[in-house]
C-alpha cells in the first residue's frame, strides 16, 4: 500500500523520508543528471517543507520503491517559482482545489512488472487522496512522454498548459490533471487494481474522518 507521509506524521514511518530522498538521488540526480540540491546521496530542494505531502511506495524491508510529492498551490510551489515559463498563460494558480504533483519516479532497479504495479499504485494513490482532500486538479511537470504514456494511460483527462520544450534530455511540459471518482474508477479499471491503494493507518490527523 501507499502511505501517506507529512512531516506531521514522519515519525510513524521511521526512516521512510530519509530513504525516500536516496531514492530520488537516484532517480534525478544519478540517472536523470539534474543540477538540484543533493547532501550525503539525498535530493532535495527548497519545496520540501512543511507543506509538502508525500505518498511513498515501500518495500518488505520498508525501503522507498515509489514516490512522489504534492504541495497545494496555496503555498510556494515549483512550477510557479521556478518554471513559470511553461505554461502559455503564465497565470499560476492559488487554490486549495489546484496541487502540483512533482517528483514522481519508481525504483530504477525494480522488473518491468513490478515497476509497472509501483507505477500504477502511484497513479491510483494520486487520485484517492485528491478526493479525500477536495482537490480537483493537479499541475505536474513531467517529460511529455511520460505524461502521455502514464497519465493519459490511465484514463485521466488532462490538458497541456503550454507547449513542451527541451529541458536537459527530455521534452517536458506542465499539464492540469482532473480528479473524480469517475477518473479513479477509469483508472482502476485500466490497472486491474480494484481496491483502495492508500494505506489507512497513520493518515494525518485532518484525513482520518474523511478516510473512515
Amino acid at each position: 500500500m501507499v502511505d501517506v507521509v507529512t512531516w506531521e506524521n514522519a515519525h510513524l514511518f521511521g526512516s521512510a523520508l530519509v530513504s525516500h530522498h536516496r531514492l530520488r538521488y537516484r532517480l534525478f540526480v544519478e540517472r536523470q543528471g539534474w543540477d538540484v540540491p543533493c547532501f550525503h546521496g539525498m535530493e532535495y530542494d527548497q519545496f520540501d517543507t512543511p507543506a509538502a505531502v508525500y505518498l511513498l511506495l515501500r518495500d518488505d524491508q520498508d525501503e522507498v520503491r515509489g514516490t512522489t510529492r504534492l504541495i497545494p498551490t496555496t503555498r510556494p510551489y515549483m512550477i510557479k517559482e521556478v518554471w513559470p515559463e511553461l505554461v502559455d498563460s503564465h497565470v499560476l494558480p492559488s487554490s486549495t482545489e489546484i496541487w502540483e504533483g512533482t517528483r514522481f519516479g519508481v525504483e530504477p532497479g525494480l522488473g518491468a512488472v513490478e515497476r509497472n504495479r509501483a507505477t500504477a499504485e502511484l497513479v491510483l494513490a494520486c487520485l484517492e487522496f485528491g478526493l479525500l482532500n477536495g482537490i480537483r486538479q493537479y499541475l505536474v511537470l513531467m517529460p511529455n512522454l511520460i505524461i502521455r504514456r502514464i497519465i493519459g494511460a490511465a484514463g485521466c483527462d488532462f490538458e497541456l498548459l503550454g507547449t513542451p520544450r527541451q529541458l536537459g534530455s527530455h521534452r517536458v511540459a506542465v499539464a492540469a490533471v482532473d480528479v473524480s471518482h469517475g477518473a479513479l474508477a477509469e483508472a482502476r479499471r485500466r490497472f486491474a487494481i480494484h481496491n483502495p491503494v492508500l494505506n489507512p493507518n497513520h493518515l494525518p490527523n485532518h484525513l482520518k474522518e474523511e478516510a473512515a
